[in-house]
Order: structure tokens, then sequence, then C-alpha cells
């Protein structure tokens, strides 16, 4: 099967918008249809239900997604393997990360990589680090770099490169929450505290169990996506807010925050890098993946 069509349908079909995966397949949005078309006459079935406004996929078109998947990582092992063979890996590798991470970790990662492969092309996409994960369950990234989940999904793997501690922090400025540190929680003091909160992924999941232990209903001032923005607002006085150190160690606002002694301390954030198990079997993956370095604390 045309390895070609199989990229088109899975642009579809993580897109669900035949504008956005022409792009994506580098190719005009009829000329998209059209290889669709011919792939739906191949294997006999409908792989999307579309109209003028709306693609979804069908029954058949989601269990074909994963072969289609399967199918290039396949292909993807046994051409890095001949390559491997013929003495030089040489292709593309993508990798996700947060931008703070892409400060934090990647001279060190990609310093020594690029010089033992230099004909391995590193593609990097930056974004929202909660994103990491699913981006390479999706397959729309070999590697990405994240926190750690409580348990990893199956099939996922994980390696450790360091830990770093989720932090209370305040502004500098702002002498008041001093009062918090080192002393137990006090829930009447805390339940006047304006927090400044990531809305979603492990961070808050860590905050909220905290609270919860602790019997605290906190006051959210505001949930915001991105470790960054906290950092912006709580250096700007509009509350306390919580970030792995790793972020305020390399944030230009550093010097304008301040790091709480709350007791009991939040768990930290053990930040690695994730891809499919299977695609360790890639020796361009498993290249990048071997030389890594692992655990080192922050």
């Amino acid at each position: 099967m045309d390895r070609r069509l199989l990229r088109q349908f899975i642009n579809v079909a993580e897109s669900l918008h035949f504008g956005r995966a022409s792009e994506a397949s580098h190719i005009s949005p009829s000329a998209l249809s059209r290889g669709i078309q011919q792939l739906e006459a191949e294997v006999g079935v409908r792989l999307f239900e579309r109209d003028n406004r709306t693609v979804l996929l069908t029954h058949e078109g989601d269990l074909f997604l994963d072969y289609a998947r399967d199918a290039l990582t396949q292909w993807d092992v046994i051409r890095h393997a001949l390559m491997e063979e013929a003495g030089e890996l040489h292709g593309q590798v993508s990798m996700y990360c947060s931008v703070t991470a892409s400060y934090s970790f990647l001279f060190d990662l990609l310093s020594e990589f690029r010089r033992d492969h230099p004909r391995i092309e590193i593609k990097l996409h930056t974004g929202d680090p909660e994103y990491a994960l699913s981006r390479v369950l999706a397959g729309d990234e070999d590697i990405a770099i994240g926190a750690r989940p409580g348990s990893l999904p199956n099939g996922l793997a994980f390696k450790s490169i360091q830990t770093s501690p989720l932090v209370f922090i305040a502004a500098r400025a702002n002498r008041e929450h001093v009062r918090l540190s080192g002393c137990a929680p006090d829930a009447d003091v805390w339940t006047m505290i304006p927090m400044i909160l990531s809305e979603r992924g492990l961070s808050r999941q860590r905050v909220d169990a905290w609270f919860g232990k602790m019997g605290i209903q906190p006051e959210i001032y505001a949930q915001v996506a991105g470790n960054e923005a906290i950092v912006s607002m709580v250096s700007l006085g509009f509350g306390i807010g919580v970030v792995p150190r790793i972020v305020l160690d390399n944030s230009p606002l550093i010097g304008k925050v301040q790091v709480l002694d709350i007791k009991p301390e939040l768990e930290a954030y053990d930040v690695g890098l994730f891809t499919l198990e299977k695609k360790l079997k890639s020796p361009l993956i498993n290249a990048f993946w071997s030389q890594i370095r692992t655990n080192r604390a922050s």
C-alpha cells in the first residue's frame, strides 16, 4: 500500500479537517480528497463520514488508523535498520517539548547526538508540556520531554533525566505571604490567599491533592495555561502560584519572585523522555534513547 496515502490518511484522521490536512500533506485539498477516495476504494470501506462542514472517522476508519500508524512505524524500523547495516544512520526524529525544556535540556541532549549522528535531523516542536505524553501516544511525535505521570500508559517508555521540585511561589515585593513559610498550613489563612494555578495537567492534580489532604478549599484567582504565565502573574502580585522549580530557574522574572517554604512539600516532577516502546526498535530512536544519561537532581 502506498505510504504516501497512509500519511495523508493519518493527517486527515488527526485533524478531521481537509484544509489543514492538505497543508500538512503539502498537496491541494482536491488532490487529498482524491487520495482518500483511492484509499477507501483499495480497502473496500468508507474511512470517513464527511459533508460540507464536518469530517468524522467511521468505525472502520478508526481501526485503519491503528494499522496505518503501525505500518509506517514498521517501515521506518526496517528502513533505518538497513541504513544501520550500511554503516551510517540518516533520517528524521521528531521531538516535542516546552520552551522551558528547550532551554534546560536540549543543548546537553543534542550536542553529543549531533556529533555522533550528523545525518539524523531533529525536527523540534514546542508547546504546552501537558501535551507531551498525548502527542507521543497519538503518533504525532517520536519523542517528547515531559513530567512522568503517576502511572505510565501501556506501550509507553520513559527515561528520567532530571527531578525538579514543585514549589509555591509569591512576589518578592509582597511580604505578607512570607508568614506562610515554615509552619503547618492553616486552613483559615490559606482560604484567604488568592491562588494562580495551572488549569489542567499533572501540576494541577498534585496541587488539588495537596489542598484536599490539608482540608483546605483554596481561593482560585486564576487558572492559567502555561507555567511561564503563572510566574508572570505571581511576579505582579496577583497571588501565590505553583510551578516546577526548573521553570522558575529559567525564568527572566526569577528575581521578582520567592519560593515559599511550605510543608508538607508537593510531590516533585520526574522530568524525562517519552516514546512508544515499539519505536525503540527503530535504530534512529534507539540511538537517541541509548545516549541519554539519566536522572540528575535539580
